[in-house]
């Protein structure tokens, strides 16, 4: 029911499949009675949206009886030659693209375009026109592969180069690169050698398809005994100890082959992989990029599959790696079981970045508060409480102190917000919005942000507050990398809906607010890839459940990019989590995440006070959506009090209370 970030991914929207429409009256109509509400404000229709919507949906079916003058003078004139040229290729001369992508370098047209030339133009073996087309090498793998084809005849050395890196790859690759690979292998621009790389590489992604298929394409005698010692390590890693320094006449055709097998005994069997380990740690045939990779293997699977056995060797090994992610898998061991010495060791040893975080400042305060070290335990919570932050509010309420909410909104000049309203991006943003294209208007505005300075991106997210375009405004916040500008970050969006439902199902208007922050970032015609909608990210078969359970009228999937409609269901059902576990809402929030059958099974295995609860949820995505949603509800109360004064992020009984059996009220 959770989108996984807080920006909505804009190729959600890039897809040309269309929901039902409506007519473009009745989309101004619905728009003007939710403007008030903060629903995107839209300029004035031109007097050719009308024109340029009905142009639009036939171009997508490649009719362009519609395709008049009117239109193509339209703002969104552009969108219609897009399907023009994009549904005559390959036919179309790549001057003709050419002139398109130069004309829209300012629109994510150019590269839609560009990508899906390339793609034609490579299909069709023309050659001279891929290239004309191509500024560098393409994204796509697929196109990548006919890029480098088409370059062969030119120069030879950098498509042998990119062909290779193509092919040493532990994944299958697109059946376009297949006469890539095969001229390559025929010019011996890709040798055995690599054959090997990608054999072990396979090995290591788990693909054991390509294993197979690699594993035939090497047929030299001189690499029969190095195959043989594949053979039979892949089928047992713990044979890994029996390879020699040297296979074959690749001298680093070892050290790959060791690596994997490693990967692979670790996951399987961390205890003998250690086993292993020591014996062959001072092999000449790794080098120290594999040994780190090789140790990280063994460290993060010890550690994931409760291997005791290797929890001494782990923690001399850890400096060495210096890497956050076992760290933190470390230090949630140690405080699943009350090991406060062992946090109280270790933060200080993760790297410098890492242990500022406020998450482990506040995890050393309590280790230190445990062992009686006060001093640290204070300075500690102080420097966490100094950030807003889930855990730097909880440290904060140890100590005591006003939430620290490091505001630095600042306001943009109304002649540079002009300046932005007149840019012909913008203006195609308004435009699409006003014929009810909401993710071409988000694409834009994301390829403009993306190219955009830093005082730009600014000067876009406070326009786009003004326009009411609140998911607009929050990526142009985090684009800009103003995260402290909490006007833009954290918009009063829908928040007359937020508080009408929140009354009328008793529950906390900020929490609702929060959880559509996290979920859809105020963007109403948010979906995830499950399928989940708008602002609260519903689930179709949950709003079904809640209109029947709760005699809400459900209009189908489409109805839920209604602000408030989906704020109504949203609050809902959240409203039922709460009361299932007694108003608590770290709970419900897990449960509006991962649901509660979840949640049920980590409560009846637990007993204890939120914190450790918080950090023993077992899985991360929703982990870090209880803390976003709790952080980001006492910020929108903050914002509305206009000071964090009085603000508590958790109740007495949800900072207090035991986390266990006794909350399953159900």
């Amino acid at each position: 029911m959770t989108v996984s970030a807080s920006v909505v991914s804009p190729s959600a929207f890039v897809n040309t499949a269309r929901r039902p429409r409506r007519t473009l009256l009745a989309a101004a109509i619905s728009v003007a009675l939710l403007a008030p509400l903060g629903s995107p404000q839209l300029a004035h229709a031109d007097t050719g949206d009308a024109a340029i919507e009905q142009a639009l949906n036939s171009a997508r079916q490649g009719n362009w009886v519609n395709a008049n003058s009117a239109v193509s003078n339209h703002v969104l004139g552009s969108y219609i030659q897009y399907h023009q040229l994009r549904n005559q290729l390959p036919d179309t001369p790549a001057a003709s693209i050419k002139r398109f992508i130069n004309a829209n370098s300012d629109s994510p047209l150019s590269e839609w375009l560009r990508n899906f030339a390339q793609r034609a133009y490579g299909k069709a073996g023309n050659d001279d026109a891929l290239l004309a087309i191509s500024d560098g090498v393409p994204n796509a793998t697929e196109n990548q592969c006919y890029y480098y084809r088409a370059l062969l005849p030119r120069d030879p050395q950098r498509a042998a180069a990119g062909g290779r890196e193509l092919w040493q790859v532990g994944k299958s690759q697109p059946n376009a690169c297949d006469p890539l690979f095969e001229a390559l292998r025929s010019r011996g621009e890709i040798t055995p050698s690599n054959d090997w790389a990608r054999l072990t590489l396979a090995w290591q992604s788990g693909n054991g398809a390509l294993v197979s298929y690699v594993r035939k394409l090497i047929d030299e005698p001189s690499w029969q005994s190095a195959l043989a010692t594949f053979d039979r390590v892949y089928a047992d890693p713990a044979a890994v100890t029996t390879v020699p320094a040297r296979l074959g006449p690749d001298p680093h055709a070892a050290g790959r082959l060791i690596t994997a097998a490693f990967h692979s005994l670790s996951r399987s069997n961390p205890r003998v992989a250690l086993s292993a380990w020591r014996q062959l740690s001072n092999s000449q045939a790794l080098d120290n990029e594999q040994r780190l990779t090789i140790q990280h293997d063994i460290a993060f699977n010890s550690m994931l599959k409760e291997v005791s056995d290797n929890r001494s060797w782990v923690d001399q090994t850890l400096p060495q790696l210096n890497d956050d992610t076992l760290y933190e898998l470390r230090i949630r061991t140690a405080l699943a079981e009350r090991d406060w010495r062992g946090v109280y060791r270790m933060v200080p040893q993760m790297p410098a970045e890492v242990r500022r975080n406020p998450r482990w400042q506040y995890w050393l305060g309590r280790a230190a508060e445990q062992i009686g070290e006060r001093a640290t335990a204070t300075n500690a919570y102080r420097a966490a409480a100094k950030e807003r932050d889930f855990w730097g509010f909880a440290a904060a309420d140890h100590i005591h102190a006003s939430y620290s909410m490091n505001d630095n909104s600042h306001p943009v000049s109304p002649a540079r917000i002009n300046q932005i309203a007149a840019l012909p991006a913008v203006q195609r943003v308004a435009a699409l919005y006003r014929i009810d294209e909401p993710g071409l208007a988000y694409s834009e505005w994301v390829y403009t942000l993306q190219r955009a300075d830093h005082a730009k991106r600014e000067a876009m997210a406070a326009y786009a507050i003004k326009q009411h375009w609140y998911g607009l405004a929050v990526q142009g916040s985090i684009t800009a990398k103003a995260l402290d500008s909490l006007a833009w970050r954290f918009p009063a969006a829908y928040l007359s809906q937020f508080q009408r439902w929140g009354k009328a199902n008793g529950t906390d208007p900020y929490l609702l607010m929060g959880i559509a922050r996290r979920e859809s970032a105020f963007n109403p015609g948010a979906q995830s890839p499950a399928g989940a909608r708008g602002l609260m990210q519903l689930m179709p078969g949950t709003a079904r459940h809640v209109s029947r359970v709760d005699g809400i009228p459900y209009a189908g999937v489409t109805s839920l990019e209604d602000p408030s409609t989906n704020i109504r269901f949203g609050a809902s059902y959240i409203t039922s989590m709460l009361e299932r576990y007694g108003g608590n809402r770290i709970a419900a929030a897990a449960a509006y995440n991962a649901g509660p059958g979840r949640v049920d099974r980590w409560l009846a295995d637990s007993n204890q006070p939120f914190d450790l609860f918080v950090e023993s949820i077992p899985f991360r995505e929703t982990r870090n959506y209880v803390i976003a949603v709790l952080n980001y509800r006492a910020v929108f109360e903050s914002i509305a009090k206009g000071s964090s004064d009085g603000v508590s992020m958790l109740s007495p009984a949800e900072r207090n209370g035991t986390y266990g059996p006794g909350m399953l009220t159900r």
